[in-house]
């Protein structure tokens, strides 16, 4: 059976969508909006108790948290050479840099800013955990910029596994009210590369993005992903 991803339009679960369409065989989609609240439901909560996407099924085989997807796709279709496997120093890089992705800027900056009441029980404090997450949140934006500033991609002249994270990333700033081609323009550069690619492209329709969110959305933000 083909590999089943159960997501949500726009959210991280996207970039495990662009690797899967990268690899250019077949998969399928489930389609569990956050909006609609799908991912508390119990019929979702019995396949991933934690009540987030993305979700892989392979073989029946159920994975969650998007590195660990990530690095299961790159390492299941070795010949896309998405992550440099040979290379024990770029490997260790990729797992560097999903592990700030993920713990740091997302579980921890961007949800500071999105989901506030995660980090405090009195609704009167929340503005200043948003302010706060903002202000952490330009910090790790600014470490990306840097990195991205000195090279083409993630992990330098190869596109990998970490570069679709990025992406999302790209596009949630512009939907926070960040003017991102604006303040990152070596990140800017990076995603109009990444939007180039037709896998890139297959996954943006597939989900009914608005293209619009990826130039410099920062005119009109929406307030979630």
């Amino acid at each position: 059976m083909p590999p089943k991803l159960y997501y949500s339009p726009g959210a991280c679960s996207l970039a495990a969508h662009m690797l899967l369409e990268e690899i250019g065989q077949p998969f399928v989609l489930d389609c569990v909006s956050i909006p609609q609240g799908m991912t508390s439901s119990a019929a979702f909560l019995k396949i991933n108790p934690k009540g987030k996407v993305p979700v892989l099924d392979s073989d029946g085989e159920v994975l969650t948290e998007l590195p660990a997807i990530l690095l299961y796709l790159a390492l299941r279709h070795p010949e896309g050479d998405w992550l440099p496997t040979r290379q024990p120093m770029a490997l260790a890089r990729c797992a560097e840099w999903l592990n700030w992705l993920s713990g740091t800027v997302h579980s921890t900056a961007i949800a500071q800013v999105w989901r506030a009441s995660r980090f405090i029980g009195d609704p009167a404090l929340e503005p200043q955990v948003e302010a706060q997450g903002r202000k952490n949140l330009m910090q790790a934006f600014e470490v990306i910029e840097r990195r991205l500033n000195q090279q083409l991609y993630a992990l330098g002249g190869q596109y990998s596994a970490v570069d679709p994270y990025l992406l999302v990333f790209y596009r949630w700033g512009n939907r926070m009210g960040i003017r991102m081609a604006s303040h990152f323009p070596a990140w800017t550069t990076h995603a109009q590369r990444l939007m180039q690619r037709p896998a890139v492209q297959r996954a943006i329709e597939r989900e009914g993005i608005v293209v619009w969110d990826y130039i410099d959305g920062g005119i009109n933000p929406h307030p979630k992903r």
